[in-house]
């Protein structure tokens, strides 16, 4: 059952990803920790310190989600989040696995990621808490413009957005993205399989604040499309579409 408070789903996830999420939590911890004052999550740290690592245990899991979700929230609420604006889809991209990831029409957003789209290396990828990545459109425009063989989808972005202020996006803040709601988690390792979307293969500049693209889960399912409207910190929740036979969750 779908746990109210932090709508983490235990039935959404395979044995495999509870091991590997436990693992990588402290990624999505130093992204809400960097240049935050540590009195704002020290009511979540003990939490997340304190999980078992490389075990398939679903309680677990559940009580780092609703730790780093909180700690995601409370950041956002100390003033450290992003400011409401709006932008608009440039591009919504899917894959067979691996990069680019190329465009599409338009694509159902679920709990798991964009329907149709997959990783070919499921090591680092593919895990609920990354269900979408999302990236800047002006900041690829900047990286072509530099004369880097770069386009929208080629760094493996689902949804690259136009019009927002990048660089105020962290952990913790929640955007509209056509009808979907999402809420952005960590930012993304930089891989060395977009060495060759750089002219000089140094592709680390996908790793900086402000630059890098970010994950994140879904709470709310629905469609997306380009030239939808992006709203983040969306002032009204959007409605989750039903599902044929399947009662809302919201």
């Amino acid at each position: 059952m779908r746990c109210p408070a932090c709508l983490f789903d235990a039935a959404a996830w395979t044995d495999e990803d509870l091991v590997r999420t436990l693992d990588a939590y402290p990624l999505w911890w130093r992204a809400l920790a960097d240049g935050v004052d540590p009195a704002v999550l020290a009511p979540f740290a003990d939490v997340v310190t304190a999980l078992p690592r490389c075990t398939a245990d679903a309680d677990a899991v559940h009580r780092g989600w609703h730790a780093l979700a909180d700690a995601g929230r409370a950041v956002h609420l100390a003033g450290l989040g992003a400011r409401t604006q709006t932008g608009t889809v440039a591009q919504v991209s899917a894959s067979d696995g691996g990069v680019p990831k190329l465009p599409l029409p338009g694509a159902q957003v679920t709990a798991r990621g964009l329907a149709g789209d997959r990783q070919a290396e499921r090591r680092h990828h593919g895990r609920p808490w990354q269900a979408l990545c999302l990236w800047s459109a002006e900041v690829v425009d900047g990286l072509a413009a530099e004369g880097h063989p770069i386009s929208y989808g080629s760094a493996g972005e689902n949804l690259t957005l136009r019009g927002l202020d990048w660089a105020q996006l962290r952990p913790g803040v929640r955007l509209q993205v056509g009808t979907a709601l999402v809420e952005t988690t960590a930012l993304t390792i930089p891989c060395r399989k977009n060495g060759r979307w750089f002219a000089d293969g140094r592709f680390s500049a996908l790793g900086r604040r402000g630059a890098s693209r970010l994950y994140a889960r879904v709470l709310v399912e629905g469609a997306v499309a380009p030239g939808d409207m992006v709203v983040v910190e969306p002032a009204v929740v959007p409605v989750q579409p039903r599902r044929t036979g399947v009662p809302s969750t919201v």
